[in-house]
């Protein structure tokens, strides 16, 4: 059985991994690329207060559920079909629902940590890290939490002092040294996005040499 393709994208909080992801998906030209998101698979803080939910470290390895997000990781990658966690960022909680998600050809999994695993590298064909100055990633990041994650610029300073920033030079800088390719400013890199669409369909061609993923009409 032909093995799906795993491409990760790591880097920073705000750095530009989403739009990465997407462009990409867009660059790709199919229905077979599934983008999935490490933040889904934070743990769920349900059994907690409001309160001690607030206080989690969400910026540490030990955040995310990586044994759900692995045993999800490989049924994708065999063709299988997965219910994916919805996570709630304003109560810091999963949702109950789910969004069942599989059957793609590439997989695109972006999240702040993932290189910082050596299970989930294991499991990746490419390895990108998005690189972008940490001026930029918190003026991003203030932006978001406080239009899209109902924060207070109050409360996101705060988190980005006590652990955003620590976590990121413990963690997630380190990872830059697993990556085969380093992006700068994520999806707003062309000669990037150009680079690893070549690279994935290259990938693509060896398993599924059919055309129509991520070629252009008349290329071998």
């Amino acid at each position: 059985m032909r093995r799906g393709v795993l491409i990760g994208i790591a880097g920073g909080s705000a750095s530009g991994k989403t739009l990465l992801a997407s462009r990409i998906d867009d660059a790709l030209g199919t229905d077979h690329v599934l983008v999935l998101k490490q933040d889904s698979y934070y743990r769920d803080l349900s059994e907690l207060s409001a309160e001690e939910r607030a206080r989690q470290n969400f910026d540490h390895p030990d955040a995310f559920d990586t044994p759900l997000l692995l045993s999800h990781l490989e049924t994708l990658l065999e063709g299988g079909w997965v219910k994916e966690p919805i996570y709630d960022f304003t109560a810091h909680r999963r949702a109950l629902a789910t969004r069942r998600v599989g059957g793609a050809l590439v997989v695109v999994l972006e999240g702040i940590l993932i290189l910082a695993d050596p299970q989930l590298r294991a499991l990746m064909d490419i390895k990108v890290y998005v690189d972008t100055d940490a001026d930029v990633r918190l003026v991003r990041r203030l932006r978001r939490d406080v239009e899209e994650r109902g924060r207070t610029v109050a409360a996101v300073l705060q988190q980005y002092e006590q652990s955003v920033r620590p976590m990121h030079l413990q963690f997630v800088e380190p990872s830059k040294r697993y990556a085969d390719i380093i992006v700068p400013e994520g999806g707003e890199n062309s000669v990037g996005i150009d680079l690893l669409r070549t690279k994935i369909a290259s990938l693509l061609a060896r398993k599924w040499p059919e055309p129509g993923l991520g070629q252009e009409e008349g290329q071998a």
